[in-house]
Order: structure tokens, then C-alpha cells, then sequence
């Protein structure tokens, strides 16, 4: 992206095309959070690649952003009555890092009643970051993310499968597996973190609640720490 493309005045439509669905907004709208994934990229921290038409391209589910972009006009979510989306609308709001929407998004899920046969198997999957305040592009100056389940099919699973990440911290003591990075880049801590969250997912998993908490311990970093719980129904096995 060349300097000056983003030179619109704060009103001017700005074209998107997610996922092949395309969208008219204004700049001022993409920039409503700073600290999110669009604040940076429509700050010029991040490449943005163009369409063939020179709309900005991003290769996420088209539909659902049109609540991702209400969301940011309105700072109020709504959603239609039949909504049935609400776990692709979650992981969309964690890539975008809309921080106030996450938290929307969080409220727990009711309790589920199962037969007396059945019990819930629990994943949690916790990430703490400290993020530059002053770094451009946005910086990530450490991050621990930790999966915790005694389910020990997943953390085996997870050891396997994210070889490419081995070179970080990695314990399966204590029904964990913890990595532990940086500094990197913002897309390289959000990469992982989505990576994580559709592997547990398409392992049977649903969010069952998120949690968001900020801390400022210095005058140059921001420490934010996210928590998700994951649930899935299975069958006792008799003996």
C-alpha cells in the first residue's frame, strides 16, 4: 500500500471487499478502535492488499462483517432474532481485536442440562500480552498463551500439530501446554491465538464465555489478558 492512499478526509467512503462481500464506510469508522487489527491496518501499520476494482481486500467471512461494521458505526451490537452465527461472529470479532465487541460477545452461554450419562469436558485457554504503547507498526513485546484441559487427547494433539511453534516454551505438565514469545509482530500474536481457537473448536469445542481484562503497568506498555472456556458434551464409559 503506497503512502498517500489513505490520505481521505475523515468522511470519505472508504470501498472494502471481505471475503467477496463489498462494503462503503468511512475512515474515521475503520479507525474507531486504535488498538484493533483495522485500526492498524487503515493506519498504514499493516499491508493491506487492493482487488482488481482497487477495493481493500480481506480475505475474512464477508457476511457476518456487516455486524462487525455496525458494530463500529453504532458502538451498539445488534443482531437479527434467528442469529445463529454467534461462534463465527466471535472468532471474527478475536481476528479483527475489536476489544468492546469481544466483551459484547462474552456474556456466558446458559448452562446446558445433559442426561446423567454425559458430562462436559472443559479446555480454557488463557492469553496475556504486553503490547507497546509507542511501536509502529504495533508491537507485541511478550505473550504467554496457555491451553489448560484435562483432556489429554488435546494437548497431545496441540503438541503435534503446532510443531511450528515448538522453538517457544512448551509443557505438558500440569494438563498444560504453554507458549511463550516475542517480541513479534500483531499479526504473528493473532495468527496463533486464531490458529488456537479453530483447533479447539473444530475438536468438538464451543465458547462457552470469554473474558477481556486491561492493565497498564508502565507508561509504554498496555498488558491485556483474554480467557476463554471451552465445552463439549461426551459419554461416560463404563468400566
Amino acid at each position: 500500500m503506497e503512502n498517500g492512499d489513505l490520505g481521505h478526509a475523515m468522511g470519505e467512503p472508504v470501498t472494502l471487499n471481505v471475503g467477496g462481500c463489498v462494503y462503503s464506510t468511512s475512515l474515521s469508522t475503520l479507525q474507531r478502535h486504535p488498538d484493533s487489527l483495522l485500526g492498524a491496518m487503515f493506519r498504514e501499520d499493516l499491508p493491506i492488499v487492493r482487488d482488481a476494482h482497487g477495493n481493500y481486500f480481506i480475505d475474512r467471512d464477508g457476511p457476518i462483517f456487516r455486524y462487525i461494521l455496525n458494530f463500529l458505526r453504532t458502538s451498539e451490537l445488534t443482531l437479527p432474532c434467528d442469529f445463529k452465527e454467534m461462534e463465527l461472529l466471535r472468532k471474527e470479532a478475536d481476528f479483527y481485536q475489536i476489544e468492546p465487541l469481544i466483551q459484547c460477545l462474552g456474556d456466558p452461554k446458559p448452562l446446558l442440562l445433559y442426561p446423567t450419562d454425559t458430562y462436559e469436558e472443559v479446555v480454557e485457554l488463557s492469553s496475556t500480552r504486553k503490547l507497546s504503547k509507542y511501536s509502529n507498526p504495533v508491537a507485541v513485546i511478550i505473550t504467554q498463551l496457555t491451553i489448560t484441559t484435562k483432556v489429554h487427547a488435546v494437548l497431545q494433539s496441540i503438541s503435534s500439530n503446532f510443531t511450528k511453534w515448538n522453538k517457544h516454551m512448551m509443557d505438558t505438565r500440569d494438563y498444560q501446554v504453554s507458549f511463550t514469545f516475542g517480541p513479534c509482530d500483531h499479526q504473528q500474536e493473532v495468527s496463533l491465538r486464531v490458529h488456537l481457537l479453530d483447533f479447539i473448536s473444530n475438536a468438538g469445542f464451543s465458547i462457552r464465555n470469554t473474558r477481556v481484562h486491561h492493565m497498564s503497568e508502565r507508561a509504554n506498555e498496555n498488558t491485556v489478558e483474554h480467557h476463554w472456556t471451552f465445552c463439549r458434551k461426551t459419554c461416560h464409559i463404563d468400566d
